[in-house]
């Protein structure tokens, strides 16, 4: 895994690691995982990556507001989530930490501007993907969120979400 040599950002948050070389033979592997259990596993090794976060103060805020929403203190969590995504603009994760918190809550319209901010960020971020379908079709936008969900199963076809697919006309599933 290669870190890009930039400096600092002007917020403090040094530049985010580029894990495209980590990640590129997961999401091969996601293609051709034999069964959804095998698929997890490999999920499992995107999301420490992705829940590397690119310093110390940065990876607290993180760890800080995952462990608040697993406990359902979702103030906290959106506190920490918050200030993560103050400190460090350009990680994604804090934006689809505090996207998932929102929609937890069933603040979907407060979750999309995140979701999306997380994907310009990691376009093929599995979860992010997962989680903007779930969220467009909670919106009741629903041409959206099948269109979303299948952009998320091009990238993992063993998604639970896919069970939410509609069919197109004339098209198998």
């Amino acid at each position: 895994m290669s870190v890009l040599a930039l400096p600092a950002l002007a917020d403090g948050c040094p530049e985010v690691p580029d894990i495209s070389e980590a990640m590129a033979p997961l999401y091969d592997s996601l293609l051709t995982a034999p069964d959804e259990g095998t698929a997890r596993l490999i999920v499992n090794r995107m999301w420490a990556l992705w829940d590397d976060a690119p310093d110390e103060p940065s990876q607290m805020m993180l760890d800080e507001g995952m462990r608040a929403r697993a406990s359902y203190d979702f103030l906290r969590a959106l506190d920490r989530f918050d200030a993560l995504v103050g400190y460090c603009p350009h990680y994604a994760e804090g934006y689809n930490q505090r996207a998932f918190v929102n929609f937890i809550r069933q603040d979907y319209a407060l979750a999309l501007p995140d979701l999306e901010r997380a994907l310009e960020l990691r376009p093929r971020h599995v979860g992010a993907l997962s989680g903007y379908a779930l969220t467009l079709l909670a919106l009741g936008r629903e041409a959206e969120g099948q269109a979303a969900l299948r952009a998320a199963l091009a990238v993992n076809p063993w998604l639970a979400e896919r069970a939410l697919l509609k069919p197109v006309p004339g098209e198998e599933l």
